[in-house]
């Protein structure tokens, strides 16, 4: 398949990552086909492409799009809990959550439900390529396409070779997200990729710190990014990802590797057990994250333009 034969993207998957991406797709002019498993979870994955703290509405107050124009890409998105409305997409884009048998599970159905030259991409953000691959025929129309969080701003997607994948699927991969307007690059195929597992290692350690007592949780936050630049500091960032995101990201590289810097630290997993899963769950029933369970208040900084 050559990239101007991609027309219809499917993404299964509207949560917080599915929804990014089928914004992105929609927006370079893509039809997309957004699949979940019940209406609720769509009608809310269409209301943060709209108006969500990166949708559309944002770049028309911002003068790059017009109403119009917002209305268009919207038109392009529709919304199913049928996985049978996939049958005609070019290339789809696995979003569910950070589960090898969740996804195998869904890939091995799709496989019967897809046309065969389809490609199919996982956004997996670590579990073996060719691990999920073993729950499909067309393995060498299967790769890993790793975007980050938030899709429609974040620039990089991580390319991942499964061990069969072939030189054309991996080719219109890169041309597709170059399209999208991303920067690929590519990993091997290892548990965690490059990225999970330098971010891991870099968020245990975190943790570990503040364990220790050699500063706050609030106190590292500020000092990562008064230090090196960065957006968000290690907690934040857990808040965004979601801890139990995390506890199971720390899990899955410690079993595939027995490197101790993956280990989960026991403050992550109490946090975990206790129901405080991450800021952006608490509309599903979180009770928050790092910053609620130690009852401690955000410094709210000021935004300039």
């Amino acid at each position: 398949m050559r990239i101007d034969d991609v027309r219809i993207v499917g993404v299964i998957g509207a949560g917080v990552m599915g929804h990014g991406i089928a914004q992105v797709c929609a927006r370079s002019g893509y039809k997309v086909v957004l699949v979940d498993v019940n209406d609720e979870i769509l009608e809310n994955a269409l209301r943060l492409i709209r108006s969500g703290p990166f949708g559309l509405d944002k770049l028309v107050q911002k003068g790059k799009m017009s109403e119009k124009e917002v209305e268009e890409v919207m038109g392009r998105i529709k919304p199913t809990t049928s996985t049978q409305d996939l049958r005609d997409v070019d290339f789809l884009i696995e979003a569910v959550p950070e589960d090898a048998g969740l996804k195998k599970k869904v890939f091995s159905e799709l496989d019967d439900v897809c046309k065969e030259e389809a490609v199919f991409a996982s956004n997996t953000s670590g579990i073996l390529i060719s691990d999920l691959a073993s729950s499909v025929k067309r393995r060498d129309r299967f790769i890993g396409m790793h975007w980050f969080n938030p899709a429609p701003v974040m620039k990089l997607v991580e390319v991942v070779r499964g061990a069969l994948t072939s030189d054309e699927t991996f080719e219109l991969t890169v041309k597709l997200a170059e399209k999208l307007g991303k920067t690929p690059i590519e990993a091997n195929d290892v548990p965690g990729f490059f990225t999970t597992r330098f971010i891991c290692c870099w968020l245990m350690e975190a943790i570990r710190l503040f364990e220790a007592g050699v500063a706050g949780v609030r106190e590292i936050d500020e000092m990562c990014k008064l230090a090196f630049g960065f957006p968000m500091g290690p907690f934040e960032l857990m808040d965004l990802i979601g801890l139990d995101t995390m506890l199971h990201i720390g899990e899955y590289l410690y079993a595939e590797t027995r490197e101790e810097h993956y280990f989960p630290p026991v403050s992550l997993k109490k946090l975990v057990i206790s129901g405080y899963l991450g800021d952006r769950r608490t509309k599903q029933g979180s009770m928050g994250g790092w910053y609620d369970f130690y009852k401690i208040e955000r410094r709210k900084e000021k935004s300039e333009g």
